[in-house]
């Protein structure tokens, strides 16, 4: 059965899916030209839908078949389609990609590779096991904008429990403490491996994933006669410039 007329109707439509197996590509400015093939290679994959039977694509200028999204990485999207090769570098931007066009073999061998594997795996893992992760990294980036205006640096105060003894203290820690207590974002208790260290490096690391540049330093206080001194405490100072 052919394809209707679409001239008929007097309004511009898309364009049928070429039957030349090979397609020109527009993917936001960048130019590819690959099969009809390759890019139905995965019945289930989102690149297969948009170049099934029906016509579900504009055109550029010159013709050919525009999708709307950033071509950088589609190169690597394309040799895994022809050839089943995977990309040596840009995994996690290669990654994202695959997600987007939903190509499930390329999402689950690109799983499997050291960069993604220890993220995934490893940090991700751990970081679903500290209670409130995502949400404490928010607060800290809301109270540090907050507290930017004529300043050049934002310091927070962070209170990291690892164990359920560390929790036990937290009241008469938090009492000890002389900042003021509701500048302070606490984490933890969670069971698992990693350490006080490796919780740190993954909220300076997720901070600065998002464009910021912060440090952190223990938080030291005077340990008097008569009180103990708590090592719960650390210092989380953005940098404004």
């Amino acid at each position: 059965m052919s394809l209707p007329d679409y001239k008929s109707s007097g309004k511009q439509s898309s364009p049928a899916v070429p039957q030349s197996p090979v397609v020109q590509l527009n993917v936001g400015g960048h130019m590819f030209t690959t099969s009809l093939s390759s890019l139905r290679k995965h019945p289930e994959s989102k690149l297969a839908e948009l170049f099934s039977s029906l016509p579900k694509l504009r055109t550029d200028a010159q013709g050919r078949h525009f999708i709307d999204r950033d071509g950088s990485h589609f190169g690597a999207i394309l040799e895994f389609l022809r050839s089943d090769r995977l990309p040596t570098e840009n995994i996690p931007e290669v990654y994202r990609e695959a997600l987007h066009y939903n190509i499930k073999p390329l999402v689950k061998r690109l799983e499997e590779t050291p960069q993604l594997f220890g993220e995934l795996v490893g940090r991700q893992q751990f970081l679903s096991r500290v209670p409130h992760y995502k949400e404490n990294i928010e607060v800290l980036i809301r109270i540090a904008r907050a507290e930017a205006i004529a300043a050049r640096h934002s310091t927070i105060m962070i209170c990291v429990l690892r164990t359920e003894e560390d929790l036990s203290f937290y009241d008469s820690a938090i009492n000890s403490l002389e900042a003021v207590k509701e500048s302070v974002v606490t984490f933890g208790p969670w069971k698992a491996v990693p350490l006080v260290k490796d919780l740190l490096d993954c909220v300076k690391m997720d901070i600065e994933s998002q464009g910021y540049r912060v440090s952190i330093q223990p938080h030291i206080m005077e340990k008097s006669f008569l009180s103990r001194s708590y090592d719960f405490f650390y210092k989380l100072t953005f940098s404004w410039w």
